[in-house]
């Protein structure tokens, strides 16, 4: 992609070179690498009036800033993005605003957003700042340039802004926004003359953004106003109040409530304290959050004298049509845990597939593995998956091992997500049936390898992979009892599931291989057979933490089940043992369990295990009040639990493709579900 315009920017950011924010996990930034603090949490403004003196049959706009832009064209809101990127392939967007353009003059006002944070959401911290686009209109199939940044641009930085506290993992500034300020002169802009920005080839849908109204509203003391948005809300609040000039209302945002005045937990479990404040400038005033957050209720508390007339939330989420995916069910317990991951997958899908919306809102590697693959099966939507196995694969640009976050300016390494690329490769084909593209992932599969290898030893196994962190579950009580010390870096010796996952990412590699009909020397029998060599327990028929240990964890007897690569003869005896534990292990294991389960036809019991009634349980977080699935079992299991955290999603894939048989193709095998359960999956069907 090549644009018209000119990059431009804020005359504070001219002569500043930008800041190298990437690098291993354990490599400290450079000292000289400082970020101005008062270049942090700036909402910018550019401001161009556009003169439209023809008619066109269709005016395109061609968009992207660094961190986040929002355009109102004539005072209405138009549009936002883009999605977050690394400077070397930066998303941009494409949009038909053909009905907000009238014939004369228009105001567009980009309010961009720069950060200045380095975190999860996006690549900021890195003193990139500013935007650029091209308008175009269409004349009997001819393009022609309407307008176009430049230097015929202006801007400001609003003051409005004041805030400089954070919350989450310095995910996001809190929204003091105070109207009394009289907003800057507009100046003119700058040009960066010499940008480093390499833009994607394509545009990317924007993010679906939509009105959405409190379902129960109540009055309580003292003028206060408590909104119940029904379910878990993913959006940004806008308020419209009589009052006066210097006024205050407090704005409350939870996932829960509780019995205090406000009745909003706005101090939440996952570490984000939801309090903004919105101070009045006139007597007929209104408010605009800018950034989303993750909630279900919200108390607005206007000081004495001001009365709020308008609460309204600009939701935004992945664009998850409930009809497209419809299960039939007298099984409310399935009906209910269905209906909360569906939802936490919604959520949870913003422009990127996020951990969680609220706390880090960054997309995870492992996370990827479980939540895009209901993605994937909820909406058949291969764009967005796609872009987030390009990130991975961008993410090389760091470390070939691939990064634990991509994108994003929070440099986090986990071997057990890096070796799960392979898996999330051969999903995308299973979708798409590209072979081209799975060659590039065959690529940076084989890469990520050889970053393991080095840890190899004589028998091929993974001594001691101290370059990143080994996780093996989350939260650390979840792990049952892994007999390893899962110490920071690991220190030397084997264990168990980093091997597991190892075994399995060669495993999938020859299968990519053997689908672009590669030669290669194969790796995986051997491997497969040092495994059960080195884990296998036979008087015990399972598989043992580690060489020196007698333990056998939950997670141990999963993973080569899941690969495939258990004894056969043992396979009966490890589902039994899983079946006998049942979910002691966090959420996101449960992919890989639920999937071995079925793999060797314990179809019955994967389903039984989905609606179970227990602690460890989906339908427990359905009667601790879930209406998206949580990041543990319950509110109290995690210390800084998120009450939306797609990872959790398991059920979607194990129950639409496992039990009910669809294939990704939209063929059906054999239904494997109780009598009366039935998933039509139509979006395959368009």
């Amino acid at each position: 992609m090549t644009f018209n315009g000119k990059w431009i920017q804020p005359a504070e950011f001219d002569g500043i070179r930008p800041l190298d924010v990437f690098h291993r996990e354990r490599q400290a930034l450079r000292e000289d690498l400082t970020h101005p603090e008062e270049l942090k949490n700036l909402h910018i403004h550019f401001i161009k009036a556009m003169t439209v003196d023809k008619v066109y049959e269709k005016i395109t706009l061609r968009v992207t800033a660094d961190d986040y832009y929002k355009l109102k064209i004539n005072g209405i809101f138009a549009c936002q993005g883009p999605a977050p990127g690394y400077f070397f392939c930066y998303y941009w967007n494409e949009y038909d605003i053909t009905k907000l353009i009238s014939s004369g003059v228009n105001v567009l006002d980009f309010e961009v957003y720069y950060q200045g944070l380095i975190n999860r959401v996006w690549n900021s911290g890195d003193l990139r700042c500013g935007m650029i686009c091209d308008i175009v209109g269409s004349i009997g199939g001819r393009e022609e340039l309407i307008c176009t940044s430049d230097e015929s641009f202006s801007y400001y930085i609003s003051d409005r802004w004041p805030d400089k506290r954070t919350f989450g993992y310095a995910t996001q500034f809190c929204e003091t926004y105070d109207a009394t300020v009289t907003e800057p002169a507009l100046r003119p802009v700058s040009v960066n003359s010499a940008p480093d920005y390499i833009f994607a080839e394509a545009s990317l849908s924007p993010i679906k953004v939509y009105e959405a109204k409190p379902v129960k509203t109540e009055v309580l003391e003292g003028g206060m106003i408590f909104c119940d948005f029904g379910r878990e809300t993913t959006g940004t609040i806008r308020l419209s109040a009589k009052g006066c000039a210097g006024a205050k209302v407090d704005i409350y945002f939870g996932e829960e409530t509780e019995d205090t005045s406000i009745c909003t937990r706005s101090k939440m479990r996952c570490n984000c304290d939801y309090h903004d404040i919105w101070i009045m400038g006139d007597a007929n005033d209104s408010f605009e959050g800018y950034d989303y957050k993750a909630f279900r209720y919200v108390t607005v508390a206007p000081s004495e004298g001001v009365e709020i007339t308008d609460i309204t939330v600009d939701a935004r989420h992945a664009d998850l049509r409930d009809e497209d995916v419809v299960l039939t069910t007298d099984d409310e317990t399935l009906r209910s845990v269905f209906e909360i991951c569906r939802h936490g997958v919604r959520c949870g899908t913003q422009e990127v597939f996020v951990d969680c919306p609220s706390r880090e809102k960054g997309q995870y590697a492992g996370d990827l593995t479980v939540t895009g693959s209901s993605y994937l099966w909820l909406t058949g939507d291969l764009v967005t998956y796609r872009k987030a196995l390009e990130n991975q694969m961008q993410s090389a640009y760091i470390d070939e091992g691939i990064m634990a976050v991509a994108p994003g300016s929070h440099m986090q390494e986990i071997a057990d997500y890096s070796l799960q690329f392979p898996i999330i490769a051969l999903r995308e084909h299973d979708f798409s049936g590209d072979k081209d593209f799975l060659k590039r992932c065959l690529d940076a599969s084989e890469k990520m390898l050889a970053t393991f290898e080095v840890y190899a030893d004589a028998d091929g196994l993974l001594d001691g992979v101290t370059s990143k962190w080994n996780l093996v579950d989350w939260p650390t009580n979840l792990r049952d009892g892994y007999d390893f010390p899962m110490t920071q870096p690991i220190g030397p010796g084997k264990h168990n599931v980093i091997n597991a996952f190892y075994v399995n990412a060669v495993r999938c590699v020859e299968k990519i291989r053997d689908i672009l009909d590669i030669p290669y020397e194969k790796k995986y029998d051997r491997l497969a057979e040092a495994f059960n060599k080195t884990f296998y327990n036979a008087e015990l028929g399972l598989y043992v933490d580690a060489p020196s240990s007698s333990h056998s964890a939950l997670h141990s007897n999963v993973l080569p089940l899941y690969g495939g690569f258990a004894p056969r003869e043992s396979e009966g005896r490890i589902a039994d043992f899983i079946v006998e534990k049942g979910f002691c292990c966090g959420v996101y294991m449960t992919f890989f369990l639920l999937r071995a389960l079925c793999r060797v036809g314990r179809w019955k019991d994967a389903y039984k295990l989905i609606t179970s009634h227990a602690e460890c349980s989906w339908y427990n977080m359905v009667r601790e009040g879930a209406t998206a699935c949580f990041e543990a079992w319950g509110k109290n299991m995690k210390g800084n639990t998120s009450l939306c955290h797609p990872w959790a999603s398991a059920p979607v894939t194990v129950l639409i493709e496992d039990i009910c048989g669809w294939r990704p193709d939209g063929t059906r095998g054999e239904n494997h579900a109780p009598a009366g359960v039935d998933v039509d999956v139509r979006w395959f069907k368009r």
